[in-house]
């Protein structure tokens, strides 16, 4: 039963990254500034509540399935995917190069530094 509390934690900040969208008119879907909101949180929190990890846990093992639409949308508009390949496979690749630049820095920032009483352990 701790899933729904989770699930609706982050139920709840995509709600407020879609009223700010909204109310700020910014030119960025809701559900990213709602992910923006709940990083900032979390790293205002200092750890994961337990409920939101579980949750999201169990949407992580059935994360495949979030990719069945983007496959049909590929396959409808294939023609005009192929009309426009290179802007695609440029904006794939400047996506996933950024990507993987903010995951790292993120991780970075993220992870626990030794402190001084384990260091001198050692």
């Amino acid at each position: 039963m701790a899933w729904i509390y989770g699930l609706t934690g982050l139920l709840v900040f995509q709600l407020l990254g879609e009223m700010s969208v909204r109310l700020l008119h910014l030119p960025v879907p809701g559900p990213v500034v709602g992910m923006l909101l709940l990083l900032g949180w979390l790293f205002w929190r200092g750890d994961t509540p337990p409920a939101m990890d579980q949750t999201a846990k169990g949407l992580l093992t059935h994360l495949s399935l979030l990719f069945v639409p983007a496959g049909v949308g590929a396959m409808v508009y294939a023609e005009e995917l192929l009309t426009h390949a290179w802007a695609v496979a440029l904006t794939l690749t400047v996506g996933t190069v950024l990507t993987l630049i903010v995951t790292a820095w993120v991780a970075q920032k993220t992870q626990r530094k030794p402190s001084a009483r384990t260091r001198g352990a050692d």
